[in-house]
């Protein structure tokens, strides 16, 4: 049972990377799972309704089951009514993308966002992702907020990643990452520019409830809109948003504790 529990899991795990789906036979040759029982864990999980074949005999991909119970969960803890109206402000204000993020154990995910522009490029990842810690704004300023003895330990679980995945000035070693975090710690919050992808800028600032860090708001966009200078004039808005979110997260509720995250 543990042994077929941990095979399905890991077929979930590797479909949610691959969107577009995969067949049977890779995915069993990925994860070494022998095809039969491959095919078996596959056929029990369609019937739940996570998985679904795109055509006969074709590539398996995740249903919309396991997204809407984690936004279900989400929902139901508050978590994203008391961050809407807050993300909303922001979003409005900066024209870009404002996402929330929630501490969640040893990673950070992304849970709710607001789309301040409708027109023109925009940035748009999928909510319920597991930030980059090495690379992207909202791990900058989680890290920012730990020791960097703590920091790397996050990082080192997590890896860096492959450098052709991200942004042409991503960390690549632990000297380069301490620099960026020490300069995120500096000003309060963190900002980058082509780390997490190429034209792409952004910036980030922890929500603190009491001495621990339950979540990051963060704001992204092209780097030609969202340039260094209008980061620097949004940070106090930013700064702000997460001063708000910080006492109000006490009512919120996450594993059955009062807060955004992990305590």
């Amino acid at each position: 049972m543990t042994l077929a529990l941990d095979r399905g899991l890991s077929l979930l795990e590797q479909l949610c990377d691959q969107p577009e789906g995969m067949p049977l036979t890779a995915l069993a040759d990925e994860l070494e799972i022998p095809r039969s029982a491959c095919h078996r864990l596959l056929g029990e999980l369609q019937r739940r309704g996570y998985v679904r074949q795109l055509r006969s005999q074709g590539d398996y991909t995740l249903t919309a089951k396991l997204a809407s119970m984690g936004l279900g969960l989400l929902s139901s803890k508050g978590i994203i009514d008391i961050a809407e109206p807050i993300l909303e402000r922001l979003a409005k204000e900066s024209g870009e993308l404002v996402r929330l993020s929630i501490v969640d154990d040893e990673r950070l995910v992304w849970v709710a966002k607001s789309q301040g522009t409708r027109m023109g490029l925009r940035y748009d990842p999928d909510m319920g992702m597991e930030a980059r810690l090495s690379c992207t704004a909202s791990g900058h300023a989680w890290l920012l907020t730990l020791s960097d003895e703590r920091a790397l330990e996050l990082v080192s679980r997590q890896g860096f990643g492959q450098p052709k995945e991200y942004g042409p000035k991503a960390p690549t070693t632990v000297m380069t990452l301490l620099e960026m975090i020490h300069a995120a710690r500096a000003r309060g919050y963190a900002m980058i520019d082509e780390v997490f992808a190429p034209g792409m800028t952004a910036m980030a600032a922890p929500v603190v409830r009491g001495h621990e860090t339950v979540g990051v708001v963060s704001i992204a966009g092209p780097r030609q809109r969202l340039t260094t200078a209008r980061m620097q004039k949004l940070s106090s808005a930013v700064l702000a948003a997460t001063a708000e979110l910080g006492p109000i997260s006490r009512i919120s509720t996450l594993s059955g504790k009062p807060k955004l995250g992990r305590s």
